[in-house]
This record gives C-alpha cells, sequence and structure tokens, in this order.
C-alpha cells in the first residue's frame, strides 16, 4: 500500500510538473511551405535551424552521411498526385525527406517512412526514391529554407537554401493527365449535371490539344444539354476539324453562326483574324453588321478587317458609318485617328 501510494504521488508531481511547463520558442522553428502545380500540392514540413556562425557543411552537418534535411523530426514531402523526379517516377503520398551531402553532388532520398525522428531511425529498405543533385552556390541564408523556384505549367524546382548553398530538386507533374482523370470523375457529379462541365472538359482538352475522341463526346453532352448554345458548337466544329472532319466541321459552324448574337459574332471574326483567316473574318463582320446595321462596334469591326485585307475605301466608309452610330468618346479618337491614317 506504501508502494502505491509512493508511486501516485510521483505520478502526480511529474503531471503537476508538466502542466506548469512554460512554452518557449525552439531553437529550430517549425516550417512549412506549399506549392500548387495544376492540380497537384507540393508541401514540405520541416523544421529550420540557423546558422549561428557554425560551419555548416562538414561541420555541423557531416559530408557523406544521411541527414534529415532539416532539425528535429523527420522533414516529409508531400505529393497528392503522382510526380516524376530526375525523371524517376514517385507516387503520390507523404515521404520522410533525407539527403546524403558531399562537396559537389548530393543524394536525395525519398523514404517511406516520414514519423520517425530525423535520421536516426532511417533505413535504406525503405527508400521509395533516390535521386543525385548539384549543390550551387547561394547568396548567405542564416536560417534553412525550402523555397520553390522555376515554376512552369508542368513542373517546379524545390530548392534548399542554407548558409551559402542551393540543394535543387525538379519536379515535374503531368499536369494534363492529372486533370484529364480528375474531369473524367467530377463529370460522375454534380458537374455533370449541366452542359457547363462538359463544355469545360472538352474546351480543355481542345486549348491543349488532347484526348480530341473523348473531347468530342463531352461537347456532345454539352450540346444536347444547352441547345443551340453557339460557343459549345463552335467547339464542336473546332473539334471536329481537328479530328479530320472539315466537311461535318463546317456544317456544325454554319448551324452555329445561324443563331449567334453580334458579340458572339465579333468575337469569332477576330479569332479568324486571329487565326490569319481574313476572307472568312471579313464575311463573318460583314454578316454581323448586316443583322446589327445600328452597332457602331460591329461597323467598326468590319471595317477593321476590310482595311487588313488591304480595302482602304471600304474600310473607311465603314469607320465612318461606326462613328454616326455614337461610339463612346475615346472610341471616337481613336476611329476619326485610324481614318486620317487610311487616307494617308
Amino acid at each position: 500500500m506504501k508502494k502505491l501510494t509512493t508511486i501516485l504521488c510521483l505520478l502526480f508531481t511529474v503531471s503537476a510538473f508538466a502542466q506548469t511547463t512554460i512554452t518557449l520558442p525552439k531553437a529550430s522553428p517549425h516550417a512549412l511551405v506549399k506549392q500548387t502545380i495544376g492540380l497537384t500540392d507540393i508541401t514540405v514540413d520541416y523544421h529550420s535551424p540557423a546558422v549561428k556562425n557554425r560551419t555548416v557543411w562538414g561541420g555541423l552537418v557531416p559530408y557523406d552521411k544521411i541527414w534529415r534535411a532539416g532539425a528535429n523530426e523527420n522533414t516529409t514531402i508531400s505529393f497528392t498526385d503522382d510526380v516524376s523526379i530526375g525523371g524517376k517516377p514517385l507516387a503520390a503520398g507523404t515521404y520522410g525527406l533525407h539527403m546524403i551531402p558531399t562537396k559537389d553532388k548530393w543524394t536525395i532520398i525519398f523514404s517511406k517512412n516520414h514519423t520517425s525522428w530525423g535520421s536516426y531511425f532511417y533505413k535504406k529498405e525503405e527508400d521509395a526514391l533516390r535521386v543525385e543533385v548539384t549543390a550551387k552556390a547561394h547568396p548567405h541564408t542564416e536560417w534553412l529554407t525550402y523555397t520553390f523556384f522555376d515554376k512552369s505549367e508542368n513542373s517546379v524546382t524545390l530548392s534548399l537554401l542554407w548558409e551559402k548553398l542551393e540543394i535543387p530538386v525538379k519536379i515535374d507533374v503531368d499536369v494534363n493527365a492529372i486533370v484529364f482523370a480528375n474531369m473524367k470523375n467530377e463529370l460522375r457529379n454534380i458537374p455533370g449535371f449541366t452542359w457547363d462541365g462538359f463544355y469545360a472538359a472538352a474546351d480543355f482538352c481542345y486549348k491543349n490539344n488532347m484526348e480530341t475522341e473523348q473531347a468530342l463526346k463531352w461537347v456532345e453532352t454539352a450540346n444536347t444539354y444547352s441547345q443551340n448554345n453557339f460557343n459549345v458548337l463552335k467547339l464542336k466544329a473546332n473539334l471536329l476539324e481537328r479530328s479530320g472532319d472539315k466537311e461535318e466541321a463546317d456544317k456544325v459552324m454554319k448551324e452555329a453562326v445561324g443563331f449567334a448574337t453580334e458579340n458572339e459574332l465579333n468575337t469569332y471574326g477576330y479569332d479568324l483574324v486571329n487565326a490569319n483567316k481574313i476572307d472568312e473574318a471579313v464575311e463573318i463582320f460583314k454578316l454581323n453588321v448586316k443583322r446589327n446595321p445600328k452597332s457602331w462596334n460591329a461597323h467598326d469591326s468590319y471595317a477593321e478587317a476590310l482595311a487588313k485585307k488591304g480595302k482602304k475605301k471600304e474600310a473607311i466608309k465603314e469607320y465612318k458609318t461606326a462613328l454616326k452610330n455614337t461610339p463612346p468618346e475615346a472610341q471616337v479618337k481613336r476611329i476619326s485617328k485610324t481614318i486620317k491614317e487610311l487616307q494617308g
């Protein structure tokens, strides 16, 4: 009984002491950095030590030995989708991040074990991936920092900066494949009940020149839901043309033009201009003027296309008609200036 009482007293003392311990700043504070590439989140969770006038490389951090790439617990790196590092695939997930420093080449290690303390319990057989990178000189960084450089639509470089070194790790993401898989999944949920979701998915495929066959199925579903939507039919025509069916594409585009609004026709005309299809653009702008004879903007756009085709007299005539239809003051100045330039 006395022994039990003694143990309980000790436990109470320890518990009371733990409850009254003061929370103080850590020597190596916790840090977290995150970057999204496409739909993929890349997150690094680490603790950040300071140089404090110490010899870091080859001293505090020995060469040729496993290092936890930070301080305290495991430094971890998480990917919400599969990625590629140094040309090698790495599955989605969370990994313990370790490094083997040398005076030149560094080994970057992604371990399946991410819950251990530092690198003290590291086991090579738990490696998911190893890659080699080259350390680079960098202006002094007092606190160990992870940051992202050289971001693009499909890749980013994760760099460790500390003391006077940068350790860059290139990460590539197959954004189009990930987005495509995600779109297929989302279209089985709320976005699959309206035309907008199918249109957005098909449009992404068209703009990225991918999965044309599936995009045609999606745009056809969008057309069924939307019923005579100009933009949907225009996208369908573009996809048909890309698939090699020019005859059907022209047929669908002619149908779309039949019920296009003034703004839709105007935008389509400029799409043709940008594609250097000036003759076709002129015909579309001409049709827009016929349908909307009192629109200054319709005449203005038609005039611009005529001028690009070299028909200055016709262009001047259309610009003057635009002026008669009361454009905004800023446009009056621009149109008047353009007329003078065309007149020479």
